[in-house]
């Protein structure tokens, strides 16, 4: 069975193709679109586009994977009418489809290695659709230039590699035009997968710092999008990444998907650390899995390095012998020691430092002078410039030193391979060398190591039984900074810039006893050959499936302008509250309960100065005069603060402190509804707080009469939130056997008397109401933190116990659109006041009287 959507391109997909070139009507993949209220945007006549009618429920799921290249080689054919096309084996993108499930359809958008005269751009779409299920982005000459050798190599890919652009000659400057391109050329794939995708049964994996903006044009188009990203190179640490202009619009970016990947635990805690400075997001482990909430909805971070395609590796071993002899090779070593390394030749690669560290280790050890040969394996640069060109004169310098000074007749230490080597003569390599060096200076993976034990492994299944027991051993040397040196426990790990350690530690690792390398072999190729490339894409396939099972049953709408748009994702029963309703049940009802939170509700967060407005007061004392109501301020502020600023509100009840204080209206003295008046355990808190106040700066202790309150909303955000972790862990020890509470909130750690809570106030309100024969049949809660989630969650035990008729009308309001135990949500305090306006303007406001009647709680 097909996917809808591969219906839609059936027409291009069938037939006989028309010779690359020739002229023909130009035909555009139709758009379809099939989520509730987006337009379908059709380049050609609707009449021409072609949908399938069968039930979604009954389709096969399909995954569009999209990342800068497409996983096919292409040339001209020999008589230059076209192209032909083939697979490129040595392609992550191509191999990960083992991890997937079988009967899965994959679809690849990206772009192509060769550039396609404009007049062939059709034909070749058709052609790599019908055979390759590969759909090509073809991007302008001008933006290519651009975006991939302008922003992506000279500006991405320094700065993630930890190279900040202190002079224009050294790590790209940030120039707005690039970045435009950038954006353009995202744009451009965006419109390809757009072309092909069905939102409600495709899913989408996203590959690499090339698209990192792809996931807001995709969000923007389908706000129930299964989507997943993942980062192949290293994420740096935040002090890095703020350096770059554009940095919240890629992070904002980036949390359009459902679900981010990255190869280690340092990549994720720098990209977290990120978004908790710069958006003020804070993440939950739950159950080993680790998620960020971000305007309802749960992104997922994953962690998982990804391994090598093993059966390529064990076709290639089979065949090495043929292709590259590896006698010819032992032959050409016979009595030496062989170090290899193979790397990319740039920048960050260490080469240099690897040669610089033989040159040490046959210095400082002399004996390997004529028996310890470096054949290092440099592969063709992919990006240009002067660093580049620097680097490639030291190497060769360095060579020539080293071979002039140690080198003597059939023995030149260094062997310096500058030219494409194929995976089968890299392999015949590996089969004779005793130990890998690499030496990066930073790199997100490198699977070199991975399919150098993979190959150590298979060498004695080809050899005599007499060799085996000392060919299944492996050496390794990696540097510590890059993505596979935390899963390689076996390995020496180095710091490559230090030329000293590294060459003590090539010399130990050839020097080591046979049966300690093979020891470190055999666990090293456990994990290799179980954490292949398919357990690396099925386990973050199951990921993707996991985080993205709740999208259709969640409302969802896309809110803010270009790279701050987002998707708000909320329960289907939470909706914004009408006035025009609660008006009409306010004007019915005869016995009203109204709890209001302070900050964050009627007076706005980011406000410096906190007394009330006129009009906050005057819509106050207009509502709590209507003998029909019970109107209370429910806050964590003093009771002496609120008392002033409401003073003209004589019928207004106030609960202060989070409701340790409480009075019905001002003629009434504070009851203490505490459990305990004791306060003895402020001697002990209070030092504490102290304690951490003056090692966090930035922070402050606020002394309430029933509460201590300690604030890091001023602290660096990382060091705040750990020393919040670790005061709350230090007092909830120390006051173990005090009658209180330690609770952590927003930048906050609060001590408090057991029982008070904004929860127990409303009780308390619900239950003096029914007893005074006044149960309310109309509630009105609104507040906008965690402490107010409490009043919510007790509204609907109360109708359980009865305090509350099953008839009463419930309106129970969060400020802002985010996850909450409320019903209905109000978008700012702004909002929350006019609907108060509203219900004032419905009022029948009393006289006050100072004798207050049972009747007139």
């Amino acid at each position: 069975m097909m996917s809808r959507s591969y219906t839609n391109l059936l027409d291009l997909a069938s037939g006989n193709f028309p010779v690359m070139g020739q002229p023909r009507e130009k035909k555009r993949l139709p758009r379809v679109m099939t989520v509730p209220g987006v337009i379908s945007e059709l380049d050609d006549d609707q009449a021409n586009s072609v949908a399938s009618d069968v039930p979604s429920s009954i389709i096969q799921d399909r995954i569009i994977i999209v990342a800068n290249q497409l996983p096919v080689k292409a040339k001209r054919r020999p008589d230059n009418k076209g192209w032909s096309f083939s697979w490129d084996d040595d392609s992550l993108l191509l191999q990960l489809k083992d991890g997937l499930p079988e009967e899965m359809e994959v679809l690849y958008v990206g772009s192509l290695k060769v550039d396609v005269d404009p007049s062939e751009q059709d034909d070749v779409s058709q052609l790599l659709l019908d055979r390759f299920k590969c759909v090509p982005a073809f991007l302008p000459p001008d933006i290519l230039t651009k975006f991939y050798h302008g922003f992506c190599k000279q500006h991405l890919w320094p700065l993630f590699h930890y190279m900040l652009p202190f002079s224009a000659n050294h790590g790209g400057r940030f120039y707005r035009s690039l970045w435009e391109a950038y954006v353009a050329a995202n744009k451009i794939f965006s419109q390809r997968v757009v072309e092909v995708i069905n939102p409600e049964d495709d899913y989408v994996w996203i590959h690499d710092y090339h698209l990192m903006v792809l996931p807001t044009f995709l969000r923007r188009r389908f706000n129930r999008l299964r989507m997943g990203f993942f980062l192949h190179s290293p994420f740096p640490s935040s002090e890095i990444y703020r350096t770059l202009p554009v940095r919240e619009e890629i992070l904002k970016a980036l949390l359009n998907s459902d679900l981010i990947g990255f190869h280690t635990f340092d990549y994720a805690r720098h990209f977290l650390s990120c978004c908790s400075r710069m958006l003020g997001l804070e993440y939950q482990s739950k159950r080993g899995y680790i998620g960020l909430e971000y305007y309802g909805r749960t992104i997922g971070i994953k962690i998982m390095p990804v391994g090598i395609h093993m059966a390529q590796i064990e076709s290639v071993l089979r065949l090495a012998d043929k292709e590259w002899r590896v006698g010819e090779l032992k032959q050409q070593f016979e009595g030496k020691t062989v170090l290899l390394g193979v790397d990319d030749m740039d920048v960050f690669k260490g080469v240099n430092l690897k040669l610089l560290a033989m040159e040490q280790m046959l210095k400082q050890h002399p004996k390997w002078q004529g028996r310890a040969v470096l054949v290092q394996i440099a592969n063709p640069a992919r990006g240009r410039g002067q660093d580049l060109e620097e680097i490639q004169a030291e190497i060769t310098a360095s060579c020539k030193r080293i071979n002039e000074t140690f080198g003597q007749p059939g023995y030149e230490p260094i062997v310096f391979i500058d030219r494409p080597v194929s995976l089968s003569e890299r392999v015949a390599y590996y089969s004779v060398a005793e130990c890998v060096v690499v030496t990066a200076v930073r790199d997100g993976m490198n699977l070199t190591p991975y399919e150098y034990i993979v190959c150590r492994q298979g060498v004695s299944e080809s050899e005599s039984s007499s060799e085996s027991s000392g060919s299944k051993k492996s050496m390794l040397v990696v540097s510590e900074f890059i993505g596979c040196s935390p899963s390689l426990s076996g390995a020496i790990r180095v710091n490559p810039w230090n030329i000293e350690t590294t060459a003590e530690a090539m010399n130990e690792a050839i020097s080591m006893a046979d049966a300690e390398k093979q020891l470190r072999h055999e666990k090293h190729y456990r994990y290799v050959s179980s954490h292949d490339v398919a357990f690396w894409s099925r386990s973050f396939f199951q990921d993707m499936e996991r985080t993205c099972k709740d999208h259709f049953r969640r409302h969802c709408w896309g809110i803010g302008l270009s790279f701050g748009f987002r998707v708000v994702a909320l329960d289907p029963n939470f909706r914004k509250l009408s006035i025009d309703h609660i008006v009409s049940v306010y004007l019915r009802s005869k016995n009203r309960a109204i709890l209001l939170d302070y900050d964050g509700t009627v007076m706005p967060q980011t406000s410096h100065n906190k007394t009330p407005s006129s009009e906050v007061i005057s819509i106050i004392n207009t509502l709590s005069s209507d003998i029909k109501n019970t109107v209370f301020v429910v806050s964590g502020r003093g009771k002496d603060s609120l008392a002033q600023w409401f003073s003209p509100c004589k019928k207004l009840g106030i609960a202060a402190e989070h409701g340790y204080f409480m009075r019905w209206s001002a003629n009434d003295n504070w009851e203490v509804c505490g459990q305990n008046s004791e306060f003895g355990w402020k001697e002990i808190a209070e030092p504490v707080m102290k304690l951490y106040t003056e090692a966090t700066d930035g922070s402050s202790i606020e002394t309430k009469e029933s509460a201590l309150v300690w604030h890091h909303r001023d602290a660096d955000p990382g060091f705040g939130s750990s020393q919040a972790k670790e005061m709350l862990d230090h007092l909830e020890s120390v006051l173990a056997n005090e009658p209180v509470t330690v609770k952590s909130g927003q930048f906050i750690v609060e001590v408090k008397p057991q029982g008070v809570s904004k929860g127990v106030v409303a009780e308390k309100i619900f239950t003096t109401m029914a007893e005074s024969g006044r149960q309310a049949d109309f509630v009105l809660c609104i507040g906008d933190d965690r402490s107010d989630e409490e009043m919510f969650e007790i509204i609907s035990s109360a109708i359980s116990s009865g305090v509350l008729s099953s008839n009463t009308s419930v309106f129970a309001c969060t400020v802002g659109q985010k996850p909450s135990k409320a019903k209905y949500y109000l978008d700012d305090p702004a909002e929350v006041v006019n609907m108060l306006e509203s219900l004032a303007e419905a009022s029948d406001p009393e006289p006050f009287s100072d004798t207050r009647s049972e009747d007139s709680i």
